[in-house]
């Protein structure tokens, strides 16, 4: 009875505050206040772990298949046959604020004076004129992305890509003692910005559906779609996945591509694949209990962790939605406001619903795949020589002896985009580099080359200036070097 109560007096409080009219607005806005006023249902309702750790097993050999032996088949005559039933989704509801960035992360410069969103559209319209095909891409923004990516479309209207948009829903945040809505109005402005928030991407499947898109692209018999992180450089469309996809008899026709790769010790918070109760499940951190995190971490029990590049089944998506089935385990996402205020978010993660979908897989794929740029010290690996840029899509230098990919670590004075940039006068030559951590008021003149490992520390109060030209293998650099014009 208690959580039907707060359920009831949360719905009463929130039409307390705003017209029936004002919340219903438009179609949309009614499936949002749906969507949430569900999961918060959910939210109320759950007592305890979502996973009983004792269930979980190691997926099966077979529902976990390596991508040398997809790639092996080859590919098809009638490769433009499999991208005309494509579609690329990029989730692109984040803003550059980690980076010290105004706006939609996507928007951020980061090879050549190209965005992320640069980057997608070149490697779409290579395939388009390569194949002769019509791959489009679809944007699914948030509010926070929304006008701001629109604006910037217009620059690609004589590209050869078409775009679609849709936006993800507007959920409120929780107080997280009263469990009661933080915002006092729907307005997006002022202070009353703080009270709302996109909800994760799993909020894909609904969003999507009821943006009435994914009618429009089956109507024009578009049959599967590509999912991945816009800020995942390394996420390209693959033509033996799609292949594989594609070619499968209708009978058992896979739904669902989950693409994992080998865990290192970097990644060992990333969501992995297990089976739970006969059926492929995503495992996140958030699930695990407190006792089993650390075998959760353990690279040898669970060796792969989720890319976020997805391949699903468009008819599917439309079937599960239709049906109400489309089950996601709920993230509880606890913030601090401006204020001081401790809230929280109800979100969902799009990878959770594999365990709806029939004939789910996971392929896992190489490293390479997994490029993420989340930090400036990613985006210091980007900008440098060891990637090579083609067709909108970067591929590690053969120049580079190993393919493992050197650990950098920048510190606070490069936090901020445009802070890191005044810092290097160029990219140094990495080529040969196996680990860079930097710290403190450190500047790099030209044409510097760092190798094997090398450590700069200025600690407070100090400052350090590679000189152009320098070549550091195997240093560390510690104290004081000051390089001024005279």
């Amino acid at each position: 009875y208690y959580y039907l109560i707060n359920h009831f007096i949360f719905i009463l409080y929130f039409f307390s505050r705003n017209t029936f009219e004002e919340v219903l607005r438009n179609n949309l806005r009614e499936k949002d206040f749906e969507g949430f006023t569900n999961l918060f249902h959910r939210f109320l309702q759950v007592k305890g772990p979502s996973v009983e750790w004792i269930k979980i097993q190691r997926p099966p050999e077979d529902s976990i298949q390596p991508y040398d032996k997809i790639s092996a088949r080859g590919l098809p005559s009638s490769v433009s046959d499999c991208l005309n039933k494509l579609v690329v989704v990029k989730l692109n509801g984040g803003l550059g604020t980690s980076m010290g960035c105004k706006g939609p992360k996507s928007l951020i410069s980061v090879r050549n004076e190209n965005t992320f969103l640069d980057l997608t559209v070149q490697q779409i319209e290579h395939l388009n004129k390569t194949y002769n095909t019509d791959v489009p891409l679809v944007l699914m923004n948030s509010f926070n992305t929304d006008e701001d990516t629109k604006k910037i479309l217009q620059k690609y209207t004589h590209h050869r890509v078409k775009i679609h948009t849709f936006n993800q829903s507007r959920y409120p945040r929780i107080n997280k003692e009263s469990l009661l809505p933080v915002s006092t109005t729907m307005s997006m402005s002022g202070q009353s910005a703080e009270g709302w928030y996109p909800p994760g991407h799993g909020d894909i499947y609904a969003s999507f559906y009821n943006s009435g898109l994914l009618d429009q692209l089956i109507t024009q018999g578009k049959e599967y779609i590509f999912v991945s992180n816009i800020d995942n450089l390394g996420a390209t469309v693959d033509l033996h996945i799609l292949h594989h996809l594609v070619s499968q008899p209708n009978g058992k026709r896979c739904e669902f591509i989950m693409e994992v790769t080998d865990k290192t010790r970097a990644d060992v918070k990333g969501g992995t694949l297990i089976e739970y109760d006969g059926k492929l499940r995503l495992l996140e951190i958030a699930q695990v209990p407190k006792a089993h995190v650390d075998e959760f971490k353990s690279v040898t029990k669970f060796k792969i962790f989720n890319t976020n590049n997805l391949w699903i089944s468009l008819a599917a998506i439309k079937r599960l939605q239709e049906q109400k089935a489309m089950d996601m385990e709920i993230i509880v996402n606890p913030k601090t406001l401006d204020g001081g205020q401790n809230v929280i978010q109800l979100e969902t993660a799009v990878g959770a619903a594999i365990k709806a979908f029939d004939n789910a897989l996971g392929i896992n794929v190489p490293r390479s795949r997994f490029l993420p740029v989340k930090t400036t010290s990613d985006l210091l690996l980007v900008m440098s020589n060891l990637y090579s840029l083609d067709a909108g899509s970067l591929t590690m230098s053969p120049r580079r002896e190993f393919p493992t990919t050197p650990h950098v670590k920048l510190g606070s004075s490069f936090t901020k985009v445009q802070e890191y940039l005044t810092r290097f006068e160029s990219i140094p030559d990495m080529l040969e580099l196996d680990h860079l951590t930097v710290s403190g008021d450190v500047t790099f003149g030209k044409n510097v080359s760092v190798k094997g490992t090398v450590i700069i520390i200025a600690n407070h109060g100090d400052r350090i200036d590679i000189p152009a030209g320098s070549m550091l293998e195997n240093k560390i650099v510690s104290g004081n070097l000051r390089i001024l014009d005279h």
